[in-house]
């Protein structure tokens, strides 16, 4: 008899514990959060470039024109981090020129020419980045080729000197597609003085502002 009661009282515990659990609803799986993924601008690219240039200078008034070149370089940035560390290299055309005539009593009229026909830099990069857009700070090596002549009845003189000194500029870029960016630049340009005719002028200082797109492999 007693193992009877013990058996009987077993048995109504285990089925009342069964109800119980029963009752209690089921606890939903958690879902993982969802996490966008966040753009990398680490890479080699390669892309081209349109703006305007002008000058200051200690031989005469600003020569203005229109620049297009391109450029290569490599960008690093660690997994986790803003900061974006590269370096990059361009080479430009332009088509800055300045031309004044003068009458000269006796001679007739002379007119001098100012040309930079090209320039580069070789420059490095540190830039911020907020996913697909960055903000950068730039600078280096910079150098330009300056051409000068005089011509007047008779006869003409002619000048062409590689300038070399220093830039430093910054820009912002915003990687439009998975590959793709563009941006936007401004460069100042520092160069030694070139030799005129035998004379030495001051330093050459070019500005630069350009928009450009960049393919990234």
């Amino acid at each position: 008899m007693k193992r009877l009661l013990i058996a009987t009282t077993a048995l109504t515990a285990l089925a009342a514990s069964s109800a119980l659990a029963a009752d209690i609803p089921a606890r939903m799986p958690a879902k993982a959060p969802v996490m966008l993924p966040v753009y990398n601008w680490t890479g080699f690219y390669l892309g081209v470039n349109l703006g305007g240039a002008w000058t200051d200078t200690d031989f005469g008034s600003s020569v203005s024109g229109i620049i297009g070149g391109g450029q290569i370089g490599y960008n690093w940035q660690a997994i986790g981090s803003p900061f974006v560390f590269g370096i990059e290299a361009d080479f430009q055309g332009s088509s800055q020129n300045k031309a004044a005539s003068v009458f000269v009593p006796g001679v007739g009229s002379v007119t001098a020419n100012a040309d930079l026909p090209w320039f580069g830099t070789v420059r490095g990069r540190l830039g911020y980045a907020w996913d697909r857009v960055m903000i950068y700070a730039t600078g280096g090596f910079a150098y330009q080729q300056v051409e000068l002549s005089l011509a007047a009845p008779g006869f003409g003189l002619s000048s062409s000197n590689t300038s070399t000194g220093w830039t430093v500029g910054g820009g912002l870029e915003w990687a439009f597609f998975d590959r793709w960016s563009a941006k936007f630049e401004y460069l100042y340009l520092n160069t030694d003085g070139v030799t005129v005719f035998g004379v030495t002028t001051g330093r050459l200082e070019n500005n630069v502002a350009r928009a450009g797109v960049n393919y990234r492999f």
